[in-house]
């Protein structure tokens, strides 16, 4: 939906299964039409955050499905303005964890696949609606990133940025990919996206479609788990001339590792979904980052006096919602990040809420049914921005 200072806010629909296309569309018509009638007011146009599998990509490019497609959001007063492009396969119900950076971006499959994206994102884009697709941060720290890899990455990202330059200049619509940097990913910190953008620049120094069509998709969940302060983190990024893509609303989980957090932090270890963890000892002192919650627990069962004072792990939270006991969420990243689009409307128009760990939560975190879930969200949600003078 549009808010206000031309904002537009939707939840990432990679929260439902749906690999095909016909699984995705049923999906759209069994939850989010529920979700819309909840929280949009009549006759208003309802915005969607659309995850597409490239199988599920293929399958919508066929002109009758896409056609069909293109009268079903127009009837339901709906229509999309961003995809989510980051998992390329299966996303629910079987392992997921390294798999979901793969095919990475110094693999042509990536950039086929998203150029696939752009392509029908922009015949479903309404007049005057800019448009977004947002993807991995080009590869994963244990995929063994050379010079040839980063290479790679590179000229596969730079085609990109030529095909959506192609179709933002056809058709006069605002169209840009966002990188979205993730623990462990090639690059997950506000320091390694400068370095990422700075060393492309070093290859190819006056870019300037590149810069123009590929940005950053920020992630609150994701910079929340590097410690970091959204403010600066934010005004670090865009002062750097790097175009913000995209806001993921998203929201982690964070403990003291104590022994009674700990063992009850073994209940969110579950075999879909990567978990990565970062531990902090001090401000003084590096952090310490692990793979996946498995290895984080195993080395505080063989180290008890190094686990830090504070854990940030990637399980995504509920915006609405507070873990309880003795866990904490990342919530004030996210209202940092609210406090700062405040400040700068301007700098990104797109906001997707992303909690895509419904199938996976505990029992005490969900909300009734995952439409009552997400209808909560979007109450908190657009409750915070109102009080920020965004919606």
């Amino acid at each position: 939906m549009e808010l206000k200072h031309g904002l537009h806010l939707g939840y990432c629909t990679n929260i439902h299964r749906g690999e095909t296309w016909e699984e995705t569309w049923a999906g759209l018509k069994a939850h989010t039409l529920q979700v819309k009638a909840r929280v949009c007011e009549p006759g208003r146009p309802y915005g969607i955050g659309l995850r597409l599998s490239a199988q599920a990509a293929a399958e919508l490019a066929q002109p009758q499905q896409l056609t069909a497609f293109r009268h079903w959001l127009d009837a339901e007063n709906c229509y999309v303005f961003t995809i989510n492009g980051f998992p390329y396969g299966a996303f629910h119900g079987t392992r997921v964890k390294e798999q979901v950076f793969q095919p990475d971006w110094a693999q042509p499959a990536r950039l086929e696949y998203t150029n696939q994206l752009f392509d029908l994102l922009s015949t479903l884009l309404p007049p005057g609606v800019s448009g977004s697709v947002s993807t991995l941060p080009g590869s994963h720290k244990t995929f063994g990133v050379g010079a040839d890899e980063l290479q790679a990455i590179f000229h596969h990202l730079r085609a990109c940025s030529r095909h959506i330059e192609t179709l933002a200049e056809r058709t006069g619509q605002n169209l840009h990919l966002g990188l979205e940097p993730e623990p462990l990913g090639l690059f997950e910190t506000s320091g390694e996206t400068l370095k990422f953008f700075g060393l492309y620049l070093d290859q190819y120094p006056k870019d300037e479609i590149f810069f123009r069509r590929i940005g950053l998709n920020y992630d609150t969940c994701h910079l929340a788990i590097e410690f970091e302060e959204p403010t600066q983190a934010l005004d670090r990024i865009t002062g750097a001339g790097i175009l913000l893509s995209k806001l993921h609303f998203s929201s982690a989980l964070r403990l003291q590792p104590t022994p009674e957090n700990l063992a009850r932090l073994r209940g969110y270890d579950e075999p879909v979904y990567f978990h990565q963890v970062i531990s902090r000892e001090s401000e003084d002192l590096p952090l310490r980052r692990f793979l996946d919650l498995p290895e984080a627990l195993a080395f505080a069962d063989a180290h008890p006096n190094a686990t830090g004072d504070e854990w940030r792990v990637h399980f995504h939270i509920p915006l609405h919602a507070q873990p309880g006991g003795h866990f904490d969420s990342t919530r004030d990243h996210l209202l940092g990040t609210m406090d700062w689009l405040a400040r700068h409307p301007e700098k990104c128009q797109h906001i997707e809420m992303e909690t895509y760990t419904w199938e996976v939560l505990p029992e005490t975190l969900r909300s009734g049914s995952v439409v009552d879930q997400l209808v909560k969200e979007y109450e908190w949600t657009l409750n915070e921005m109102r009080q920020r003078h965004l919606a």
